[in-house]
């Protein structure tokens, strides 16, 4: 399929003095790029700042099919996904990760992500934001340890999960990244409008609850209190050690029995998560030391990022045969390692997009290793490279990973390509996908999938603000 510039290009027609829209071309070779988007009144959410940096920005883009994708990624998320009302008084925002219908506190924030930098100029798209805060602060004070929500009591299909399920949990695997991104959005939040009206009793109970929880979790007396099996025939759907993981060393890492894939670790201490929640507790610090004047629960918060670190710096960079110094994606305290990376955020190649402190030189070394194919997950095919997870098995690249790439990369080149794979790879859709064939687009998982567009629209908005001339290239 062309636009009607490409068709002219092929052509070998000058474009000079020409006007492209009285151009025929044949109806076989078109594609208009009708946009995808639901019908306005059909929108869960509408952010007039919003359609006017989609406006914006796509009159910056040179590549029709890149701004086409653009107009129809960008907004998915309030488009599609946002369910948005006043109760009690208060903004309050469940957010459906798409086609599964609940509300990870990961996905929710993620999502809604992007449109932090407009909260000031839209206050309906502020108070949804607020509205999403207070509804993470309801599902961590429900259970800190789950990772999707209902929207009510309304039970699940992993109902029968060998753990301490709810009717208000759609599922109950412990991840740390869980309950770092509430951290993470609250602070943006908070960064951004000074807004400081989500932090009162139920929030700061919320945060104490996020400290013990992590607590718990560094296992230095005991198992901890959480478990979880599953009657399954999925390996990595439930979990070794009676429920608790295979044994750990307890270091002053924070255990995570589940990856950011929701897939069970075989090691429980993942690195890209314990790094995470470093950066995590140091903004809820900053968070309590300004907003809340609490100075004790800050230098709690400070001590065991501390710990953290320290226990990073000492067990998380290792050898390896051919890339020298770099993080692991798990380890045990043992001294066994597990050299890989997902293509779920947290991962190893999105540490500096978290904000992360790391060593430069330890993560460019992890950024050649991960972007390699000594690891095990890097899918090189026919139609593009990439990351992928175990969590959709071998040879599947996972979008997010080709967009996290471009986000943390400075190199024009790196970042052009990564454009091209997403161009060339969402099968006609309009769409990014959870994963991908590495040799055939069109067999992909997961047609609805709202971090992953938005996460698109992200990175655009990004190189409109940073790299202008790469939108103004006319092939990608």
């Amino acid at each position: 399929m062309f636009t009607r510039r490409e068709f002219i290009r092929t052509a070998g027609v000058s474009l000079a003095g020409i006007s492209l829209t009285n151009i025929t071309i044949p109806s076989q070779f078109m594609n208009d790029f009708i946009s995808k988007r639901p019908e306005p009144a059909d929108r869960k959410f509408v952010s007039e700042a919003i359609e006017k940096t989609i406006i914006k920005v796509k009159e910056s883009i040179n590549d029709e099919e890149i701004a086409w994708l653009f107009e129809n990624c960008f907004p998915n998320t309030l488009d599609t996904t946002v369910y948005f009302k006043i109760e009690n008084g208060k903004p309050s925002t469940f957010v459906i990760t798409g086609d599964i219908h609940a509300m990870w506190l990961r996905d929710s924030t993620t999502q809604v992500w992007p449109y932090l930098g407009f909260a000031n100029e839209d206050e309906k798209l502020k108070e949804m934001l607020k509205g999403i805060v207070n509804r993470q602060v309801e599902c961590i004070l429900i259970d800190p340890y789950a990772n999707a929500f209902n929207d009510g009591p309304i039970g699940s299909e992993w109902d029968t999960d060998l753990t301490e399920m709810k009717p208000e949990l759609h599922e109950r695997k412990w991840e740390i990244d869980s309950l770092c991104y509430p951290i993470r959005l609250a602070y943006g939040l908070w960064k951004t409008t000074g807004d400081t009206s989500c932090f009162e009793d139920n929030w700061q109970h919320a945060m104490k609850l996020i400290l013990q929880t992590f607590r718990d979790q560094q296992r230095k007396k005991d198992v901890g209190s959480y478990s979880f099996k599953r009657t399954t025939a999925w390996a990595t759907d439930t979990v070794p050690g009676n429920g608790y993981g295979n044994p750990i060393n307890p270091v002053g890492l924070i255990v995570s029995i589940f990856r950011p894939s929701d897939d069970a670790t075989i090691f429980s201490f993942l690195i890209p998560s314990n790094f995470f929640a470093v950066i995590s507790l140091r903004q809820l610090a900053e968070m309590y030391q300004q907003i809340i004047n609490d100075d004790e629960f800050a230098n709690e918060c400070l001590s065991l990022a501390s710990e953290v670190e320290n226990a990073l710096l000492n067990y998380a960079i290792s050898d390896h045969l051919d890339y020298g110094k770099i993080y692991p994606y798990e380890i045990d305290g043992f001294g066994n390692r597990l050299f890989m990376d997902d293509a779920n955020v947290p991962s190893l190649l999105a540490l500096p997009y978290l904000d992360c402190s790391i060593d430069d030189a330890v993560y460019q070394n992890t950024r050649r290793f991960v972007l390699s194919k000594n690891n095990p997950y890097f899918f090189d095919g026919k139609i593009a490279e990439g990351i992928g997870s175990p969590h959709t098995l071998i040879n599947r690249i996972w979008p997010i990973s080709i967009i996290i790439r471009a986000l943390t990369s400075e190199n024009d080149d790196e970042i052009i390509q990564c454009l091209h794979y997403l161009k060339t790879t969402h099968a006609g859709t309009g769409f990014m996908h959870e994963s991908f064939n590495k040799n055939d687009a069109g067999d992909f998982t997961r047609k609805w999938f709202a971090w992953a567009n938005t996460l698109f629209g992200e990175l655009i908005v990004k190189l409109y603000n940073e790299k202008p001339y790469l939108l103004k290239k006319y092939e990608m």
